[in-house]
């Protein structure tokens, strides 16, 4: 393969085939086009030896043969632990580092098992079940089972891809079935009864990358495999889950939060990793302005495609994670407009959305070392194999630590030294980390928060599980707590019907489960329909279309721009028409916030910390139109829609009048101190909670009448709560303290969009007083309980 380097005066040179130390590629980036005030830390992770064990016994000599085939001569501790916990018929989540092999500790005791089930009469006495996040990740899996097992063990996708014609083959024949938590729910479970034979031996539950199964998502996954569970007692079987997961808190409790059961963690990762150097990376201010004249990096997206066209250029193997779709199209596109032929053809973009023979395409290129440069969503950063990559650069912070080290562990599979990158974007918790390193490298990973006991929740998942067989006083428990008091409710609502003392059933002639969106809070999603074709574009939640599908919004689509017509709520649909305008919106709202009830309350000297359930009514008032180069507003219109509310969860603190005297905070200045630390804690509450600052939203009063005290609220943006948070109010100490210091370390004078500028907020960024923001946060963190402590309570 021929390599080539970049050179200062940006000409082409060709280099000898070889990996280039990752020490030198990073001095290479950061000394060519003045780049050296970019890199704000460096981390060396020394290379680890390998820990072999010998093969457990119930391991099938087939299979092991087949290992020994791929170069696996013996497994490392850490998969023969997970084997023969397998085998002994343990549930087991398997918690070491990307590259660990955690493939091979689930796969050689579900294939032996799938063996030993070929030799019952119908060859098929033993099944199992495989679920992915992604896709693209089911797909690669179905590969391994392939190279390790005979040809008699039958792997097959069972997705949105699989053609009709191939599906019946599945349910009648497969023994390793591989599909995703959304056709389990709306394909398997509703029509249990095609899928008897497969659930009546059904021996494992394979969930990879379960960490990924978070917040409101990972909360109705959690109600999915409790209705799995129940559907194969009924037929019978009592499958062991095995479970895979990145480096994540207290992984034990995670999985049995999932599922159900209880489960053993294996965590002490045995297996070799060579050098890393691990950089942060903050792109330079630009001459622009945004809101209020405040100062604006360049684009973390932007920067990437720069570096990614050096590291091309070098006969780098790169791949650059973005956080949408439109990112992952223009990195690309950047990087080869900059490269030219013949090195454009070997960068490429990789996304959700693109045709299955296309993904399937990118990913042989990739794996093969035929695409030197890939850009991506997190939908590569799931477990799909890809040996030999120098590089991994990560256009912002991906939202958790274990994203961040999942994304850097693309690099370097093959044992030779890797670089990892996180460019920061112009956000307040990317800026943090750039310059706290120590939040990243010295911290674990943060605990995977779900809720599966949430009403808002759990209540249509026991309408589908009613609809697939129904409920008895037996199913109590499997559902949780929360299920004995939800069932009334839904007969009363004339969901569900009871029958005798002992059964409730299902009374619609809809499928219950299409009332479930896995992936949202729930209700209708918003269909995007071209007006002058009457194709459907794509949905988007009902909570989320007033802010972006309203009439007039500015919406993206693989690349092209669209202008909204008009939002008709009564139909959910949002009408577009293809346009060009040379601006882009911004939904302005009117957000206000009641307490219904207060859990926790915990004194932190005169101010007060507190954990409980709000009502949130939010109406959006109209939108701005600005420049799409410079931020400029151009003009502002009003909308006439209906308020939403939402009762959720929240944590919300208070502060006296004293208090405010002692911070120098006279009452005109208290609207923006307020509305700044409000901004700032939720950029920065992503840090101590697996979840997005557009998972939650918060609002701040002068004079809140509640409370009769200014009090800032942050809470969870889905019906019932999400457990965020609650996981703030937990960690609130720590959480405060990064958001004051994030804020006060910002080099902007007025606040800018990497401190205290939300690109969410409904009022325009205005009023903001980032000093006065400082001084009201230091006064609050004086009677804080302990330096640095978990003050909300549980450590």
């Amino acid at each position: 393969m021929e390599r080539f380097s970049v050179t200062p005066v940006t000409h082409w040179v060709l280099m000898p085939p070889h990996h280039r130390a990752p020490e030198a590629l990073l001095t290479a980036l950061a000394g060519s086009r003045s780049r050296s005030d970019r890199l704000t830390h460096t981390e060396q992770l020394p290379a680890r030896q390998a820990c072999f064990s010998p093969w457990p016994d119930g391991i099938r000599p087939e299979i092991v043969a087949a290992a020994r085939t791929l170069g696996v001569e013996l497994p490392w501790a850490h998969q023969a632990e997970a084997m023969n916990l397998a085998k002994n018929g343990q549930s087991v989540v398997i918690a070491t580092g990307t590259a660990s092999g955690k493939s091979l500790g689930y796969l050689a005791p579900v294939l032996s098992d799938l063996l030993d089930g070929t030799e019952a009469p119908n060859g098929r006495g033993a099944t199992a079940l495989y679920l992915a996040p992604t896709k693209a990740l089911a797909a690669d899996q179905r590969r391994r089972a392939a190279e390790l097992a005979p040809d008699r063990v039958r792997p097959a996708l069972y997705d949105g891809d699989t053609p009709p014609e191939e599906r019946e083959w599945v349910r009648q024949y497969a023994s390793y079935v591989l599909t995703n938590p959304d056709m389990l729910h709306r394909g398997i479970l509703p029509g249990h009864t095609r899928w008897s034979s497969f659930l009546k031996t059904l021996k494992y539950v394979v969930i990879d990358e379960c960490h990924s199964y978070r917040g409101v998502f990972g909360s109705h996954v959690a109600q999915v495999l409790r209705r799995l569970r129940r559907l194969c007692a009924q037929y019978g079987s009592e499958p062991v889950f095995l479970l895979a997961s990145a480096t994540t808190a207290d992984p034990a409790a995670t999985a049995e939060r999932l599922t159900g059961l209880p489960a053993v963690a294996v965590t002490e990762d045995a297996s070799p990793r060579g050098p890393l150097v691990f950089a942060l990376w903050e792109p330079p201010l630009t001459e622009n302005v945004g809101e209020h004249g405040a100062p604006v990096r360049r684009t973390a997206t932007a920067e990437a495609g720069y570096l990614l066209t050096d590291l091309v250029g070098a006969g780098t193997r790169t791949v650059v994670f973005v956080r949408s779709r439109r990112a992952a199209e223009l990195v690309a596109l950047q990087a080869q407009e900059q490269l030219g032929p013949p090195l454009a053809a070997r960068v490429a973009a990789y996304r959700g959305g693109y045709l299955a023979e296309e993904r399937r395409s990118l990913e042989r290129d990739l794996y093969s070392g035929r695409l030197l440069g890939l850009a991506s969503t997190s939908a590569l950063e799931l477990g799909v194999d890809v040996s030999g990559l120098d590089a991994v650069l990560m256009a912002g912070y991906p939202g958790t630590r274990a994203s961040l080290w999942q994304q850097a562990g693309r690099a370097g599979r093959e044992g030779q030294g890797a670089l990892a990158m996180l460019i920061a974007r112009d956000d307040p918790l990317d800026t943090y980390l750039v310059h706290h390193p120590e939040a990243l490298f010295a911290n674990p990973v943060e605990a995977t928060v779900l809720d599966p006991d949430n009403p808002h929740i759990l209540a249509p998942h026991l309408c589908a599980a009613a609809a697939e067989l129904p409920l008895g006083e037996s199913d109590l428990d499997l559902f949780g707590p929360s299920t004995a008091q939800l069932l009334p409710v839904l007969e009363q609502r004339g969901l569900l019907r009871r029958r005798g003392a002992k059964a409730w059933y299902w009374t619609r002639r809809e499928r219950a489960a299409d009332a479930v969106d896995l992936r949202g809070s729930g209700g209708s999603p918003v269909q995007i329909v071209e007006g002058r074709t009457g194709r459907l574009l794509g949905t988007v939640d009902a909570a989320a279309a007033h802010t972006t599908v309203h009439t007039g919004a500015v919406h993206l689509h693989q690349g092209r721009t669209y202008l909204v017509q008009d939002l008709d709520l009564e139909t959910s649909v949002a009408v577009v028409e293809q346009a060009d305008p040379p601006y882009t919106t911004s939904a302005r709202d009117i957000t206000s916030i009641a307490i219904l009830g207060t859990d926790t309350t915990v004194e932190w000297g005169e101010a007060r910390l507190c954990f409980g359930s709000v009502e949130v009514v939010n109406q959006v008032v109209g939108y701005l139109r600005k420049r799409i180069a410079t931020g400029e507003v151009l003009g502002e219109s009003k909308l006439d829609l209906p308020p939403r509310t939402l009762r959720t969860r929240a944590v919300w603190w208070t502060v006296t009048e004293d208090q405010l005297f002692d911070a120098e905070i006279p009452f005109d200045q208290l609207p923006g101190a307020a509305h700044a630390a409000e901004h700032a804690s939720i950029g920065l509450l992503p840090l101590f909670a697996t979840c997005d600052r557009w998972d939650i939203g918060g609002v701040s009063v002068p004079l809140h009448p509640d409370t009769q005290l200014p009090t800032v609220f942050v809470y969870d943006g889905h019906s019932g709560g999400a457990g965020f948070a609650e996981r703030g109010f937990r960690r609130a100490g720590q959480w405060l303290t990064a958001t004051r210091d994030a804020i006060a370390a910002c080099e902007c004078e007025r606040g800018c969009p990497s401190c205290v500028q939300s690109p969410k907020c409904g009022n325009g960024n205005d009023p903001l007083d980032k000093a006065a923001a400082v001084r009201l946060l230091d006064v609050l963190l004086a009677g804080a309980p302990g330096q640095g402590a978990s003050a909300g309570g549980d450590g």
